[in-house]
């Protein structure tokens, strides 16, 4: 029913509803009759109106339903996010909105190392290591899972602001590819020539 949801992309009121939505879920009411009424250019018009009218009825209840569950809400992103205290920002994405909430669901209560490292690894969709004390008071988020900056890096740390204690500071660091596993990944200098640095540190 919506478009593709790419990160970053998809926002707020982008998806309008078109016929070839309602067409999905629009029900042949035809095949429940004689062959010989549908033959009546009146009464095949007449199921075929009908027939929309029950596919749009379908197609709103099911998107209702997509709006009980984070990973599929879209305007009902707004309830969600009024429900953990987070405001509302219609320039964000979809994907990042849902990061938001779920990241929020799961910093309720105490703050701990465990539940920062789970907000961190729904924000970078990758493995995080918290590491406590590199410090006086500093505790250290390292990206193992992901290579290069997650994105939605800004939203983690207002997020990591506001479930963290208030006399812990942290720092963060990175995973980037080293020049041995591009060798082994047998890229050429004139392959690599042709990518610009960004693109090398998190080579795949």
């Amino acid at each position: 029913m919506y478009g593709s949801n790419q990160y970053g992309l998809v926002k707020y009121a982008e998806n309008t509803i078109t016929p070839v939505d309602i067409e999905k879920y629009k029900i042949d009411l035809t095949k429940y009759v004689p062959p010989f009424v549908i033959e009546i250019p009146e009464m095949k018009a007449s199921y075929d109106v009908q027939g929309t009218e029950l596919g749009g009825f379908l197609y709103y209840s099911d998107d209702v339903k997509k709006q009980l569950h984070i990973d599929t809400a879209t305007w009902g992103l707004v309830y969600w996010e009024e429900r953990y205290g987070i405001e509302t920002n219609l320039d964000l994405s979809y994907e990042q909105r849902r990061e938001m909430v779920k990241a929020k669901k799961r910093g309720q209560g105490t703050t701990t190392m465990q539940m920062i490292k789970n907000v961190a690894e729904v924000f970078s969709g990758g493995e995080v290591n918290v590491i406590e004390n590199t410090g006086p008071y500093i505790f250290t988020i390292q990206f193992v899972g992901v290579k290069g900056i997650p994105h939605n890096m800004q939203a983690f740390i207002n997020m990591l602001e506001d479930i963290k204690p208030a006399h812990l500071g942290y720092e963060f660091k990175y995973t980037y590819t080293v020049w041995n596993f591009l060798k082994e990944k047998k890229l050429t200098w004139n392959n690599s020539k042709a990518k610009t640095w960004n693109q090398l540190k998190v080579y795949e």
